[in-house]
């Protein structure tokens, strides 16, 4: 005898704001008349916290600051009490509305290596007991509002770099003169949209094997008694092969990964942001990439 189950949401997509009516229906398939006792969905939101492995054994306090926050779990019926399924398919309809608790807001969907910010929705089905109880999970996407990435205010910026201000890179390496001058479209960024900006090699004493984006995020967990920061990759962006031709602007044109990146976060437990780095790679070994950083403010 097999059972199996599915989750079918109505959006493709799968992705939500708060507020908004959830809906789809679980399918149960049976190769037989299969009985049951009862049918229940669960609403799962949770941000889930883990510490970097430099860390451990530094803060006691770290340990009751990692565990997993609960923002939002609700379970409800979608088919009472006990019964029987018929052989084939059967899909039950559901629908509820997206809504975080009074104490907990809803943040956004994220992927990261140590905070990761997650909403399920659950289904098991209770059997009797000589039978094993099944579920089924759904992961789906919350996004904020649209009104909050029209409160991006554009916040341009201007930059130069040359050897002088990265002195920490100079005295380590042989870094050879450059001057290099760009600018970033904003600094306040809407998640939905491009990264943009352009960067000019105005001069360069060596020739240059690659010019790239990187984008990094910045994970803080902890509390006050002490935080663990990481940075780690997101992804890395060629915009530039070879020598490139001086004096010529050369555009930037990002988009941020969606899973990978979320508006900028800070709570009493843990804190997300994004940075940029360029990275020039010359052809010796006197390497100087990642010569300039950038925090960015996303929404």
């Amino acid at each position: 005898m097999s059972v199996l189950l599915d989750i079918r949401l109505k959006k493709p997509s799968k992705i939500y704001r708060e507020g908004e009516s959830v809906s789809g229906i679980v399918v149960i398939s049976c190769s037989t008349e299969t009985r049951h006792e009862g049918v229940n969905l669960t609403i799962d939101g949770i941000v889930n916290l883990e510490l970097s492995s430099k860390c451990i054994g530094q803060y006691e306090s770290f340990y009751n600051s990692v565990k997993p926050i609960q923002l939002v779990l609700n379970t409800f019926a979608i088919c009472k009490g006990s019964g029987k399924f018929p052989h084939g398919t059967t899909e039950i309809p559901f629908m509820f509305t997206l809504q975080g608790s009074q104490t907990k807001v809803l943040y956004e969907t994220y992927h990261g290596v140590f905070i990761n910010i997650q909403y399920f929705i659950k289904v098991d089905m209770k059997r009797g007991l000589l039978a094993k109880d099944l579920e089924k999970s759904c992961e789906f996407i919350v996004e904020s509002s649209a009104k909050m990435a029209e409160k991006a205010t554009a916040k341009p910026i201007d930059f130069v770099i040359v050897p002088e201000s990265v002195h920490k890179l100079k005295s380590k390496y042989n870094v050879p003169n450059f001057k290099i001058t760009g600018k970033i479209d904003s600094l306040v960024c809407s998640i939905s949209n491009p990264f943009t900006g352009e960067i000019t090699i105005e001069s360069c004493d060596e020739k240059i094997k690659s010019l790239e984006v990187q984008l990094v995020r910045i994970e803080t967990c902890g509390c006050a008694d002490g935080y663990s920061k990481d940075a780690t990759e997101i992804q890395n962006i060629q915009i530039g092969d070879g020598d490139v031709v001086r004096k010529i602007p050369i555009p930037i044109y990002m988009v941020f990964p969606r899973l990978f990146t979320c508006p900028t976060l800070s709570t009493a437990n843990f804190k997300l942001g994004i940075t940029t780095c360029f990275h020039i790679v010359p052809n010796l070994e006197s390497v100087f990439s990642r010569i300039r950083s950038q925090h960015l403010g996303c929404v």
